[in-house]
């Protein structure tokens, strides 16, 4: 209720008090022992992602493991964080760069990586000195509990307070609060594009900062000199895996007019050799979508893709069997400008789409709203620098001879445009949960100013 949430939010704000003053290394120590205590519960959260979102069971177990990594890069990261000393141009004087914490990070996470977003802005965020307050989708909530009362227990064993990094049950009305909360410091919200705007425009009214990621288009490019032995894997990865439920799923599939025919063929049989099953069952590669919402918003796509002119190679109809479970489903003879193709549909649905030159292909792939991920195979070094360059792919991921999905927790993570422009997890991604102060210092017993003003 919003009476927790209140309730919460005073016990998060009071908790920084104490984290803040605890030296980075020291947090970065105790988010060493936070991505251990996950690493000796792996299996059972992965279990527990598998049963409540629907991925596959080796899936959930990666997405914790991916916390955990996220642990141990943080680890590094606490003794390395700060700014620079700059040369001044005034004698007797010291010019700094000084970073301190936001202070309370609200995360608002989505049902589809239920963990992993969670420990990319938790594990950063808390060596750089703030406060968590966490807000899991409500169709995953067990597996919120279950991660929180983990980190409160290595937090209470460190003599610091759980409520470091809190939790709140809810649905929309918990969001609203905390994207309206000015006691939120920062907000980093995943989920769609839709409610992505929304949740902008309430923190931006009241001047605050928000992190997004949200939805993704992505598009794979396959010119004629590609290796096929690595498209064929790749594209099914990429439109197959966790059900096309990812914010990095290829959802167009380029292909070159000249190869346009032999991948259809060979994709259409690698798809119809997907083990479809219980998520929990080791053989298992393609599980349920997490909603009956899912199911009809599958279906619709798919008539609408008919009615625009496009033909169902496989795939395209609900599996008669318990469960949200659809057939992974390749549609083909679409223009490339088609309503349905600009439409990001959280399903397994992988437009597939003829092209003839470079330059209209790399333009097809940043015409549509979202950022996120693209992905070009070829062997032509040109090309491979055209298309990292500034006229190739608009995206926050652009990849080569490799899928659009599975990112590494190295580099930092999202995307451009309606993607929302948030980073997430590597890189320099720390400096979005802290805040920057250019401090000078006047050593000297004289008073010069900037630019050789005199003001005598």
């Amino acid at each position: 209720s919003l009476e927790d949430y209140e309730e919460t939010v005073k016990k998060a704000k009071e908790a920084w008090k104490v984290w803040a003053d605890i030296p980075a290394p020291k947090r970065g120590e105790i988010v060493r022992q936070i991505g251990d205590a996950l690493r000796q519960k792996i299996k059972v959260l992965g279990s527990l992602v598998s049963l409540e979102m629907g991925k596959i069971f080796v899936e959930g177990v990666g997405e914790v493991q991916e916390y955990v990594d996220v642990c141990d890069y943080a680890v590094g990261l606490s003794r390395m964080i700060g700014g620079p000393i700059l040369p001044s141009e005034r004698p007797g004087h010291a010019l700094i760069e000084q970073w301190n914490p936001v202070g309370l990070v609200g995360i608002i996470t989505a049902f589809n990586f239920p963990v992993a977003v969670y420990g990319w802005n938790s594990a950063i965020a808390m060596i750089c000195g703030n406060a968590c307050l966490w807000k899991g989708a409500p169709t995953t909530s067990l597996i919120s509990v279950a991660v929180t009362k983990i980190i409160a227990k290595v937090l209470e064993d460190n003599k610091v307070p759980g409520a470091i990094c809190s939790l709140v049950c809810g649905g929309a009305d918990i969001g609203t609060a905390m994207a309206r909360d000015e006691r939120m410091d920062l907000l980093s919200f995943t989920g769609s594009t839709k409610v992505g705007k929304q949740v902008a425009l309430m923190v931006q009214e009241r001047f605050g900062r928000s992190l997004l990621e949200l939805g993704g288009n992505n598009a794979i490019i396959v010119f004629e000199d590609a290796d096929l032995n690595l498209v064929i894997p790749s594209a099914l990865f990429a439109a197959v895996g966790t059900a096309g439920q990812r914010c990095t799923t290829a959802r167009r599939l380029f292909l070159h007019e000249s190869i346009h025919d032999e991948v259809v063929a060979k994709l259409a049989k690698a798809y119809a050799q997907v083990r479809i099953g219980d998520p929990w069952d080791s053989d298992t590669l393609y599980g349920p979508l997490h909603t009956k919402e899912a199911v009809k918003m599958f279906l619709d796509a798919v008539e609408q893709a008919k009615q625009q002119g496009g033909s169902v190679v496989c795939g395209g109809k609900v599996i008669n069997r318990p469960g949200n479970y659809v057939e992974p489903t390749i549609v083909t003879g679409l223009p490339h400008n088609a309503p349905i193709v600009h439409t990001e549909t959280f399903a397994p649905i992988l437009y597939v789409l003829k092209f003839k030159e470079e330059e209209e292909v790399f333009a097809w792939n940043n015409e549509v709203k979202q950022g996120l991920s693209s992905s070009i195979f070829t062997k032509d070094l040109g090309r491979i620098f055209r298309w990292l360059g500034p006229k190739g792919s608009d995206c926050g991921i652009v990849n080569v001879n490799i899928p659009t999905s599975g990112a590494e927790i190295g580099g930092a993570f999202g995307g451009e445009k309606h993607t929302g422009g948030g980073r997430e997890s590597g890189s320099d991604s720390w400096k979005l949960y802290m805040r920057r102060s250019t401090c000078t210092i006047n050593y000297s017993k004289d008073l010069p100013l900037a630019q050789g003003i005199k003001f005598q």
